[in-house]
């Protein structure tokens, strides 16, 4: 079964176990969201059309993530007139997972776990990076504090004091081995005076 429902100001053809991304919607990670504006239903070969809704049909989801979309770059340019400007914006959007369709008593539901894995921890695990540690930008100050101290390992002071110390012998054999320069030949008041001829 799938529905057609509009949400945002545009349409989505949904089924039950869609992953879905729609404008910003309020609420937090694991809400239950229902839309009520289903405009049409479709089950095989049996399709039901709103008139502009389908009475008493609708369509449930989980609320994944809220996050920002792509970055869309805006430039400006008046020609011959040295004027350029480039802007930048990225669009707030709400990650929905279909979890059910409601139609004329009949509930189709999605038998799979609700996956609440978000955007950043795939990027970060496909870089190789352990998500509950990271410094991300929406974290807060304390959330930041907490997050470098478990990611920083202990620095042993001593380490360092004995490659210094350790150093130094290397550098004086290296002084010691590498050959010396003969002087420049100092010139001497070879140039007679030829005044006093």
């Amino acid at each position: 079964m799938y529905a057609v429902i509009k949400t945002g100001g545009k349409q989505y053809r949904v089924s039950p176990g869609d992953l879905l991304v729609v404008e910003k919607l309020e609420g937090e990670p694991g809400a239950a969201v229902a839309f009520g504006d289903v405009l049409m239903l479709g089950d095989g070969e049996a399709v039901t059309v709103g008139a502009p809704l389908v009475d008493g049909a609708s369509v449930a989801a989980t609320l994944v993530e809220t996050r920002k979309g792509e970055k869309v770059k805006i430039f400006k340019k008046i020609r011959r007139q040295g004027y350029r400007r480039t802007r930048g914006h990225r669009q707030h959007e709400t990650v929905l997972r279909v979890v059910g369709i409601t139609a004329n008593g009949a509930e189709t539901k999605w038998d799979g776990v609700v996956d609440m894995t978000t955007k950043a921890e795939l990027d970060a695990r496909a870089r190789g990076l352990d998500f509950a540690t990271l410094n991300l930008p929406w974290q807060s100050k304390a959330e930041k504090a907490a997050a470098a101290k478990a990611e920083a390992p202990a620095k042993p002071a001593k380490a360092k004091a004995a490659k210094a110390v350790d150093a130094a012998p290397a550098v004086e054999a290296a002084a010691e081995a590498a050959p010396k320069k003969a002087a420049a030949p100092k010139k001497a008041a070879a140039k007679k005076d030829t005044s006093a001829e």
